[in-house]
């Protein structure tokens, strides 16, 4: 039989058999949006828990963009804790503070000290953040920073929600684009989470999250241009967080290891008086 010949029967039988697939077999594209109240209430308990202070552990690299060379070790929490000001309304409250740090990729000690320059470790007192229902979608809002430089970001709606067997998938996409105080340059960078969640109580870490962050570093770095990747789980006890990392956090960063307590600290954090 001619090439032809077999190219045009066998094109025939392939779309003869796609004809023929259910619809549910396509693959949906889903972008954003995919939420209804039961993802709803998944993604803020596994987020942020029901009330209980919890932290999310994060360990990782930083490597150098184009290049990919491997310049540090990264390693850190969030500690997040939640609260619903009308329990029966699909929206809540995440009262969070987090903080990563440096490590030396032959020692793998905390770096304290880069080509001549301090090395602080990315830190955040706290984040003030609000996420609620709207149709299918999750708006949300974030809040961080001190007087005179308190950002309010949002609303961002570009969460997406989807299932995969027992498994929920939120895939969360973060933009950042604004100007820097004091020039007329820009901070630009891109973070996306894809946050895993069991359902099905048979996983023994049923909470799970892969971070990739493309931006620049600190100062102490010179700005130099990165890849940030993170793989992360939730823990539910301090005594859990690796006691290399412990230890420093309560030696050196004590505010760092619990999530703030309520609004009203946040807001001290916010006017300088906490």
């Amino acid at each position: 039989m001619p090439i032809a010949r077999r190219t045009a029967l066998l094109s025939a039988s392939a779309l003869g058999l796609a004809s023929t697939l259910p619809a549910r077999a396509a693959v949906p594209f889903l972008v954003e949006g995919g939420f209804d109240a039961e993802a709803f209430n998944v993604w803020a308990s596994a987020r942020i828990g029901d009330g209980q202070p919890i932290w999310w552990y994060s360990s990782g690299s930083v490597r150098a963009y184009p290049s990919g060379e491997l310049l540090f070790f990264m390693e850190g929490f969030d500690a997040a804790t939640s609260f619903r000001p009308d329990p029966k309304a699909n929206l809540v409250h995440q009262y969070n503070r987090k903080i990563y740090v440096f490590r030396d990729v032959k020692t793998g000690e905390i770096l304290r000290e880069w080509k001549g320059k301090n090395v602080e470790p990315v830190a955040y007192p706290y984040q003030f953040i609000t996420y609620e229902l709207k149709g299918d979608k999750v708006e949300t809002w974030v809040e961080q920073g001190s007087k005179p430089r308190v950002q309010r970001i949002g609303p961002g709606s570009n969460m997406a929600a989807r299932k995969v067997g027992d498994t929920y998938v939120f895939t969360a996409p973060v933009y950042l684009d604004f100007p820097i105080p004091g020039g007329d340059k820009r901070y630009q960078a891109f973070e996306n989470y894809d946050f895993f969640v069991n359902t099905d109580g048979r996983a023994k870490e049923p909470h799970q999250l892969s971070w990739l962050r493309h931006g620049p570093l600190g100062g102490w770095a010179d700005g130099a241009d990165s890849i940030m990747h993170l793989v992360t789980w939730r823990v539910e006890k301090w005594d859990d967080i690796p006691a290399g990392l412990r230890g420093y956090i309560e030696k050196e960063q004590p505010l760092w290891r619990n999530p703030p307590k309520d609004l009203a600290e946040i807001r001290r954090l916010q006017d300088g008086t906490a």
